[in-house]
């Protein structure tokens, strides 16, 4: 009897931790460079609790945050308040090779570092961060609206002054030490959205689905949106409206996100298959048939902003009886919810930016330090 001698190698567990509030693109980024060094990535998420004792309050609360990370398509675990404090023994309990953050360092409340353990025992890597974008930025983008603005959209969040964001500034960036938080950084490039793309085509055989909207400030409202679209057929189709028809349908103070911004989060999602960048509003003959035959027109069951026109957007999809209305138990979380959110307990939230600004600057400084001693 031959023996296979053929041995099975050990899958290589990668870990990464962190609070992933309101989760972006510049998270996405993270998990995606962290998969790609290993085989299984699992994803540590801390808890309200710990937030709040070393950066102040989260925006969207524990579950949220566990929902919206299990929906990364590059994520294959989630582990529940995962401790702020990096240690050995989290790494071992679920048997992980070495864990990746980003190449800044993160502190606790009394300023020591959060992966020292880890680096002390060789089981730390370093993945590059992503510059343009963080939770705090967002916030601070939110905290420039007053609640007068966002009901009456009376101030464009695309043309405000970066000085107005002076006290919402963050100190980061080797180049500009105390660099200011201005509406986006983000500089779109094709090398990104390609590394955020599957390139799957769909089979002959499979039932297309198309879904459009603006998808600003990704959420867990969109994340159950697209994951009931998904089951309605094989393959999903998501079309992104551009910043321009946003603006004019929904108000100046829209998108707080730009097309590529929302773009890249809704490809990061594990239940989209194809995005459309700049989708119209209105659902054309175009996307009906000219690049895929689709088959089902999905919308959520919440109200529908008539285009500029005048006329529903999906008059021609209901003509064709491929109309299809999803219902969506978390459509109550929605991106104005979350402005509101910060908008009332601005004051709570202005400390917070304070805070997490002043920890920045140490963090920064001992950065520095370090450097100087490698």
């Amino acid at each position: 009897m031959s023996q296979d001698n053929t041995t099975i190698k050990k899958p290589v567990r990668v870990w990464v931790d962190g609070c992933f509030d309101m989760m972006h693109y510049g998270h996405a980024n993270a998990l995606r460079q962290a998969k790609a060094m290993g085989d299984v990535l699992v994803v540590g998420v801390h808890s309200d609790a710990e937030i709040a004792k070393n950066k102040g309050p989260p925006v969207l609360s524990e579950t949220e945050r566990y929902a919206a990370v299990a929906a990364c398509k590059w994520v294959d675990q989630v582990v529940p308040n995962a401790p702020y404090n990096t240690t050995v023994e989290i790494l071992r309990e679920y048997d992980i090779d070495f864990c990746v953050h980003g190449d800044d360092i993160t502190t606790m409340a009394d300023g020591t570092d959060c992966y020292q353990a880890v680096k002390d025992a060789g089981l730390y890597r370093e993945c590059k961060r992503t510059q343009g974008v963080s939770t705090t930025e967002l916030v601070g983008r939110m905290l420039l609206m007053t609640r007068d603005h966002h009901k009456r959209g009376e101030s464009s969040i695309s043309n405000v002054n970066p000085q107005d964001l002076g006290s919402f500034s963050t100190v980061g960036g080797k180049k500009k030490p105390h660099q200011r938080t201005t509406v986006s950084h983000f500089l779109p490039t094709s090398k990104r959205i390609v590394q955020f793309s599957e390139g799957r085509e769909p089979k002959e055989t499979d039932r297309i689905v198309y879904v459009d909207g603006t998808f600003d400030l990704f959420h867990i409202g969109h994340i159950e949106f697209l994951k009931r679209a998904k089951a309605l057929g094989d393959f999903l189709i998501v079309g992104v409206h551009d910043d321009q028809t946003v603006n004019a349908i929904k108000g100046s103070n829209y998108p707080l996100m730009n097309l590529h911004e929302r773009a890249l989060s809704v490809l990061a999602c594990r239940y989209v298959d194809e995005v459309i960048i700049g989708a119209p509003y209105s659902v054309t003959e175009d996307i009906l048939t000219k690049e895929y035959h689709v088959n089902i027109v999905g919308h959520s069951n919440t109200h529908t902003e008539l285009d500029l026109d005048g006329k529903d957007p999906y008059k021609l999809a209901k003509e064709r009886g491929l109309y299809k209305e999803i219902e969506n138990p978390n459509s109550t979380l929605t991106t104005e919810g979350i402005i509101d959110r910060i908008i009332q307990n601005r004051v709570l939230y202005e400390e917070r930016q304070k805070r997490k600004n002043a920890k920045a600057e140490l963090e920064s400084q001992k950065e520095a330090e370090d450097k100087k001693k490698a």
